[in-house]
This record gives C-alpha cells, structure tokens and sequence, in this order.
C-alpha cells in the first residue's frame, strides 16, 4: 500500500475542470476557408469526463496492482532461484565432501596395502633367504655324508686289497667266500 500512496503522491492530479468546446478548423489546401467541410472536434460534456476520470484512477489502481503484483512475483521468482543456488552449492559442498573423504580413504588403504605388500616382500625375502640356507646346509650334510660313504667305500676297498695281498702272499682261500650259500 505505501507503494501506491508513494505512486498516488508522484502523479499530477487529475483536472476536474472540464474545458469548453473547442472548434477546430481545418483549412483547405487552397487556402481558402470552405465552411461546408469544416470538421469540428467537440469535447465530451461533464457526464461522461467523471467517469474517465474515475476510469483513469481504476485504471491507475489496477496498473499499480499488477505493477504489485509482478514485483512480488519478480521476488519470489529471485528467492526461488537464490534458495535452487543455495541447494546446488549446498549438495556440490557435500558431494565434493563426500570425495575428499573417499580419497582420503583410498589413499589411506593403498598406503596400508604398500605397506603390507612391503611387509610380506620383506618377510617373503627372509623366508627364502632361510630356505636357501637350509638347502645349502642340507647340500653341506650331504656333501659331508657322501665324503663319508667315500671314505668307509675306499677303507673297505683298502681292506679287501689287504685281506686279498694276505691271502695271496699265504696261498689260502677266504673261509666267507661265497658268503650267500
């Protein structure tokens, strides 16, 4: 309402006074005056000036009403698209929070999965490192058994070349010769 009263107080008042019939003529091209067709523009009497008049202040007041009503609708339409801007910055903050947190996380797992992966590298490296040195000490057992064998093997050999001298040198047959019968 204080826009219109403002609308109201901006506007020049309306003339109440009704002017009297004015006469136009309009002169001929020649120049000369010809009363028979001369055109004569008459106001309207009172009656019908206060109805335009109240027509005018109708029309006014409804023009201020949409004027109203457009600015109201201008304002909602403007909240409108400041709350849709208000949502889309809202939910693009929360997803771009949601991101941040799942990179975070993924960065924290692959870092434990390096981390692990490092662990089992390592302790797979000492875990071969221990079987390689049990093969090799495994191999120095056996090399040490078959240095073993070959001694007992070429004591036995010396023994029999012994056992076999004597007998020659004393022309006797060994009493086991045929050990199986």
């Amino acid at each position: 309402m204080a826009a219109k009263e403002e609308v109201e107080a901006e506007t020049p008042p309306v003339q109440d006074d009704v002017p009297e019939e004015k006469k136009d003529v309009i002169p001929s091209p020649q120049g000369k005056i010809d009363d028979s067709k001369a055109l004569v523009l008459v106001d309207k009497t009172s009656d019908s000036t206060p109805k335009k008049n109240s027509g005018g202040s109708l029309d006014r007041d409804i023009a201020l009403a949409n004027l109203e009503k457009e600015k109201s609708l201008s304002f909602v339409r403007a909240w409108e698209e400041s709350e849709k801007t208000k949502a889309e910055n809202k939910a693009q903050k929360k997803l771009s929070d949601v991101t941040a947190w799942e990179n975070s996380k993924k960065v924290s797992l692959e870092a434990k999965l390096q981390k692990l992966e490092e662990e089992y590298d390592r302790k797979k490296a000492e875990y071969a490192e221990k079987m390689k040195n049990k093969v090799a000490l495994i191999h120095k057992v056996a090399e040490e058994k078959r240095a073993i064998v070959e001694a007992k093997r070429g004591e036995e050999v010396l023994k029999a070349e012994e056992v076999a001298a004597k007998f020659r040198a004393t022309r006797t047959v060994p009493k086991k010769l045929l050990g199986c019968f």
